[in-house]
């Protein structure tokens, strides 16, 4: 190993396209190197990122919508991402991604043994920044309609619509399901996921806050807000997995630019808080009790 022969930083691979010119100091955990220095170095390679769109192309075959060979997370190491297939696929790269010498070797010199790529390009792979470049401008977007727009219910119905149906033709996310039925007793992958739900479902509550804060509600008594921000993670992942496994479901709908997941997002948003100035101190148990067993509290 040799910690001397990588160019520094991202300076090397600034002519990559996003999110491959990007800082992948953070995301990169498993480089075969001795020091932090020595891997911070290697993960702002030029070849070490050009092997990351190899595997990433691999992922989209095999895992992609249209994909011609579906693989489950558990063969992905064997096959689909043997070191023969991803150095192959690298020296395929197109310009301006590096291609040339021996990608074994050099993929080798980077990870060893192999399983620790697969473990970096999962983590890659499911990186928030993978998301789309344009994710933080929608992102904002929709946050300004949500907190502040004044169709809150077609607000909830148009973003809804929008990230399943986009969520459902992204890799990464078809990626992040299969792992987490393969995610049992393998404590690396298990890692994984719950280091991208700390960093995906905290986004979230920064934006649920500010909805309960500028539009005057409050959660239920007895409810959190990592309670709300789960229930919407649990229907959307539940959604999204329907949606790409029985596409005849109908829980996307093209046509009308609107998904089941839109209904279910005012459902629970409706069940969870109440207003400021008529909360009536319930728990949602006694609510429904109150509805269905007629019951007084």
């Amino acid at each position: 190993m040799n910690d001397t022969d990588e160019p520094r930083g991202p300076r090397g691979k600034r002519d990559l396209p996003f999110p491959y010119d990007q800082d992948l100091c953070g995301v990169l955990r498993h480089l075969n190197r001795r020091t932090r220095w020595g891997s911070d170095r290697l993960a702002n390679d030029r070849a070490t990122a050009s092997f990351l769109a190899a595997g990433m192309r691999l992922l989209v075959q095999h895992l992609g919508p249209g994909a011609q060979q579906r693989v489950s997370s558990e063969r992905l190491l064997l096959g689909s991402l043997s070191q023969r297939r991803v150095a192959e696929e690298f020296a395929g790269n197109p310009a301006p991604f590096t291609r040339h010498g021996n990608g074994v070797s050099m993929l080798r010199d980077r990870w060893s043994p192999h399983s620790d790529f697969v473990s970096d390009l999962i983590n890659f792979a499911v990186w928030r920044e993978n998301y789309r470049p344009e994710y933080r401008k929608q992102r904002a977007a929709n946050t300004e309609r949500l907190v502040h727009g004044p169709d809150f219910v077609r607000a909830v119905h148009d973003i809804s619509y929008q990230h399943t149906a986009e969520g459902i033709e992204l890799p990464s996310v078809r990626l992040g399901l299969a792992l987490m039925t393969a995610a049992e007793g393998d404590d690396e992958v298990t890692r994984i996921i719950s280091t991208v739900y700390e960093d995906y479902l905290g986004s979230w509550k920064q934006l649920y806050t500010a909805v309960l804060r500028e539009r005057h509600l409050r959660l239920r008594k007895g409810l959190t807000l990592d309670d709300l921000a789960n229930a919407l993670s649990a229907a959307t992942d539940g959604l999204a997995l329907r949606a790409i496994g029985d596409p005849g479901a109908d829980v996307v709908d093209h046509d009308n630019r609107r998904s089941l997941m839109g209904t279910v997002a005012l459902a629970v948003i409706h069940a969870f808080l109440e207003p400021d100035d008529d909360a009536t101190g319930l728990t949602l148990e006694q609510t429904v009790a109150m509805r269905f067993d007629r019951r007084s509290y």
